[in-house]
């Protein structure tokens, strides 16, 4: 019993983790719309579609964000304080935000595989800085269960959008299917403004100057 009331007792999740996490459930939820069905819509709506094209199309995305977020992760560590990571998250869930509404145009194998391109580039900015600032903004003793958290939310929101997403694309069309992810996308990269007031080395010490008055 005194397991059950203290168990989170005294729990608070900062500011920077709270929005990161935010960020993230609306991103992942609204790529969670797609993801189920997303090689059916590569065999039916991209001409000359298949199942190959769609296991080369998750190949070309994996390997441009490998290339992509290890010079970016050295990069933001090299770097001094927080606004380079923020930039370049900020940047990356832009790309992956423009990505989605790409996917509207999208009539041939080509225009998939140079979509893929332009997503990889998105999570290999965003996801080194996104865990980054994650990292260094953990509250201490409280990392296990700020990890869980996150990882429940964001399951829960992927779960939640999965069965919706086919749906939602027998009702209104993948394209309008895509633009709905797109929006999301973009409501996850508002939210990552929460966390400016937080990061480290954005104040300017200004000295105070004293000027005298002439009596």
């Amino acid at each position: 019993m005194r397991l059950s009331k203290n168990f989170l007792k005294g729990v608070r999740v900062n500011q920077v983790i709270q929005y990161l996490t935010y960020s993230d459930i609306l991103m992942l939820s609204g790529w969670g719309l797609v993801s189920p069905i997303i090689a059916v819509f590569f065999t039916e709506q991209i001409e000359g579609g298949s199942v190959a094209i769609a296991g080369l199309a998750a190949t070309i995305y994996f390997l441009t964000k490998s290339l992509v977020q290890i010079p970016v992760a050295r990069f933001i560590d090299l770097k001094k304080g927080e606004w380079d990571d923020f930039w370049t998250m900020v940047a990356g869930t832009l790309l992956i935000s423009v990505s989605a509404f790409l996917f509207v145009f999208a009539r041939t194998p080509i225009h998939v595989y140079l979509i893929q391109v332009v997503y990889g580039v998105g999570g290999g900015l965003a996801y080194p800085a996104w865990l980054a600032l994650f990292t260094r903004h953990i509250d201490k003793k409280e990392e296990g269960l700020e990890w869980s958290l996150y990882y429940t939310a964001t399951d829960l929101g992927a779960a939640l959008t999965a069965g919706l997403g086919g749906l939602l694309a027998a009702t209104f069309g993948y394209r309008s299917l895509f633009v709905i992810v797109g929006f999301a996308s973009l409501a996850g990269a508002a939210f990552l403004a929460g966390v400016t007031r937080k990061l480290k080395g954005h104040k300017i010490a200004l000295k105070k100057i004293e000027i005298p008055l002439a009596v």
